[in-house]
C-alpha cells in the first residue's frame, strides 16, 4: 500500500523545520562574526548533532539503529555525506564569493530539481498546478535575493550554489527512500554520523582551536554577551537536531517533493529574521518576493481536494 502523501502534521513539521532553520542561519552568523570559522562550525554542529542523536537512538530503539543491509549503511553514508555535509560546504563556499540572497535562490531550486527527476526518470504524472506554484515561489525567492542589484557572479561560488542544490534534491530524494523502511530518528542519527566523520577526516578535532569557544558574542539590540558555547549548543539542538528531524518527519508523511516546497519558505523566514536581529533590512520589493513564495506553497496547498489530492508525487515508489 503506497504512503500518503498528505498529512497537516507533515506539513506542520517541514514548516516548524524551515522556521529554525532560519532562525540558525542569523545565529550562526552572529556566531561566526565573533571569531568561530565556518568549516569548524560545521564540523561543531556535524558532530554534536551525531553525539545527541546517536544516544537518543541507542536509548529510545537501540534494535531500529541496526542497519538490515550494507546497501542501507551506503545509502546512510551518502544522505549524510552529501544531503548533509557537503549542503552545507557548497553553500559556505558559495556565500563567500556571491551574495547570500543569490546562493539561496541557486540552492532552493532543490525542489525543482525534484520534481523534475519525479516526472522524467521515475515516469510518475506531475499536475500542471505544481509548476505554476514551483515558478511562483523561484520568482519570489528572485526578489527576495534581489538579484540584478550590483551583482557580480563568480564561476566558482555559482558552481558552488549548484553544488549545493544538487546535494539538497538528494537529501530530499534519498530521505524519502530511507524512510519508506526506516523511522526518522535513526535515520537522522546515522546521516549525521556520517556527516560528522567526513568533518573530522579533514580537520582532525585535536587542531581545535578550543579557546574560541568562550569568546563572548554580543547580541545586536540587547545588552547580552554570552559565551560562543551558548551559540554552539543552540546551533546543535535547535539549528540542527531538531529541525532535521521535523523535515524527515515531514518527508515520510508528506514526500519529498512536497517537502521540498515546503521548505522554500526558510529563506523568506531567514531573511526576515535578519532584519530583526541583524538590522538587514527587507526592501518593498523583497517584501513582495515572500509574499509571492508564500502565495506559491498555497497554490501547492490547495492544489489537492477531496480524493484527488495527488498534488506532489511520492518520488520513489514503495
Amino acid at each position: 500500500m503506497p504512503r500518503p502523501t498528505s498529512s497537516a502534521l507533515g506539513v506542520a513539521a517541514v514548516v516548524a523545520g524551515s522556521l529554525l532553520f532560519a532562525v540558525n542561519g542569523t545565529v550562526a552568523k552572529l556566531a561566526m562574526d565573533a571569531g568561530l570559522g565556518p568549516t569548524r562550525l560545521v564540523e561543531l554542529r556535524c558532530l554534536g548533532s551525531a553525539v545527541v542523536l546517536v544516544t537518543a537512538a541507542l536509548v529510545v530503539s537501540p534494535r531500529k539503529l541496526r542497519p538490515t543491509s550494507r546497501r542501507e549503511v551506503a545509502v546512510l553514508a551518502l544522505l549524510g555525506v552529501v544531503g548533509v555535509a557537503l549542503v552545507q560546504w557548497f553553500y559556505l563556499v558559495a556565500i563567500s564569493r556571491l551574495p547570500v540572497g543569490l546562493a539561496l535562490l541557486i540552492e532552493y531550486t532543490a525542489p525543482l530539481i525534484v520534481a523534475l527527476w519525479a516526472r522524467f526518470v521515475f515516469r510518475e504524472q506531475v499536475r500542471e498546478r505544481v509548476w505554476w506554484a514551483l515558478a511562483a515561489c523561484l520568482a519570489g525567492l528572485t526578489l527576495v535575493a534581489q538579484v540584478g542589484e550590483d551583482v557580480t557572479l563568480d564561476a566558482v561560488g555559482l558552481l558552488a550554489a549548484v553544488g549545493a542544490s544538487i546535494a539538497l534534491a538528494t537529501y530530499y530524494l534519498l530521505g524519502d527512500r530511507l524512510l519508506t523502511t526506516r523511522d526518522p530518528l535513526t535515520t537522522h542519527a546515522w546521516s549525521l554520523g556520517f556527516a560528522a566523520l567526513f568533518w573530522v577526516v579533514l580537520q582532525p578535532l585535536w587542531t581545535f582551536p578550543t579557546s574560541t569557544l568562550g569568546t563572548d558574542v554580543a547580541v545586536p539590540g540587547t545588552t547580552l554577551d554570552p559565551p560562543m558555547w551558548v551559540f554552539v549548543v543552540w546551533i546543535i539542538l535547535l539549528g540542527t537536531v531538531a529541525p532535521y528531524l521535523l523535515f524527515l518527519v515531514g518527508i515520510q508523511r508528506v514526500g519529498a517533493a512536497r517537502a521540498g516546497l515546503l521548505g522554500m519558505v526558510e529563506p523568506v523566514a531567514a531573511s526576515a529574521t535578519a532584519w530583526v536581529v541583524l538590522g538587514e533590512s527587507m526592501t518593498a520589493v523583497q517584501l513582495v518576493g515572500a509574499a509571492v513564495v508564500i502565495g506559491g506553497v498555497i497554490l501547492a496547498e490547495t492544489a489537492r481536494s477531496g480524493r484527488d489530492r495527488a498534488l506532489l508525487p511520492d518520488t520513489v515508489a514503495t
